[in-house]
């Protein structure tokens, strides 16, 4: 009796709490997790409309041609670049000769450091022997500069879109390389041996082992190699006998003394970093967020 007084009634509550209000404190969480992003979408819109009329109005006060204002550099840029036709996406002439093919050799010179980097990091870190013999080179390779490397590829290669590409591609692997390699390295030994009692063939290990298990490293890597190849495409263009792109952009408007073209192109250089990371982060969230609920 005492145990059917003492226990009958928490089975109902359960099912009452479970019919009338249980779905609540998840739809409740979810309300505030959503009204905390965008608070916190809101205070970055903040901040950053803050720092553009702080400079605004200290460009406006200094009144120096070497620091104009954000709203000028801002209409000289769309002037410049996106005041084109509706059937081009509103891109000018001079965006089609110099922002895509920048960014088309950064999308070559990335993409084969990702998908290189991926294949030798997962080759690599699956052996304890290949790792400790290949560490050394790879720790030596991350080391060096990779502005230092440009003058190498240009004595190889000659000047020209292959040397840039190839560049890019050389300098930003090594990122992947290394946190795909260490990735790979730290899965869980535990994971192996039940890989190894249900014999998984080496296809599906990799799969569904491996890469899910170091897809947060990777993605640390890649946001890296991203930044170098940046860095690089604009470096590769600054080079003589350079024909086109944001870096020649650059040069060329300096030797014209047309600062605000320069301004221009360091804005959109950071527009560009800044959309291309943001892209980068998305794509993280959902595959590393997928990897880890179905682990």
């Amino acid at each position: 009796m005492n145990g059917t007084r003492g226990g009958g009634p928490k089975p109902a509550t359960a099912a009452a709490r479970s019919r009338s209000g249980g779905g609540g404190a998840p739809r409740g969480g979810a309300t505030k997790g959503t009204g905390s992003a965008w608070r916190h979408l809101l205070l970055r819109l903040a901040v950053l409309v803050l720092v553009f009329a702080v400079w605004q109005l200290a460009a406006e006060a200094h009144g120096s041609v070497y620091f104009p204002p954000p709203g000028r550099i801002a209409h000289h840029m769309y002037e410049l670049w996106f005041s084109g036709p509706v059937r081009r996406v509103f891109l000018t002439d001079a965006a089609v000769a110099d922002v895509l093919p920048s960014l088309g050799r950064m999308a070559a010179g990335f993409g084969i450091a990702a998908v290189a980097g991926i294949a030798l990091g997962v080759a690599v870190g699956r052996s304890r022997r290949a790792y400790a013999l290949c560490n050394p080179v790879l720790q030596f390779a991350r080391a060096v500069p990779p502005p230092a490397l440009v003058p190498v590829f240009v004595v190889v290669l000659d000047l020209g879109t292959q040397m840039q590409i190839a560049s890019i591609a050389f300098s930003a692997v090594w990122p992947v390389l290394i946190n795909t390699a260490e990735g790979v390295r730290n899965t869980d030994p535990l994971r192996l041996d039940v890989a190894a009692v249900l014999r998984l063939h080496p296809v599906e290990r990799l799969w569904l082992l491996l890469l899910p298990s170091a897809l947060p490293r990777i993605f640390a890597g890649l946001r890296l190699s991203l930044s170098l190849s940046l860095i690089l495409m604009v470096f590769s263009e600054l080079l003589p006998g350079s024909a086109n792109g944001i870096g020649f952009t650059l040069t060329d408007a300096q030797s014209r003394s047309d600062l605000l073209t320069v301004w221009a192109a360091l804005l959109l250089l950071g527009i560009l970093g800044y959309l291309l990371n943001t892209a980068l982060l998305a794509a993280e969230r959902r595959l590393v967020g997928r990897g880890r609920s179905t682990a």
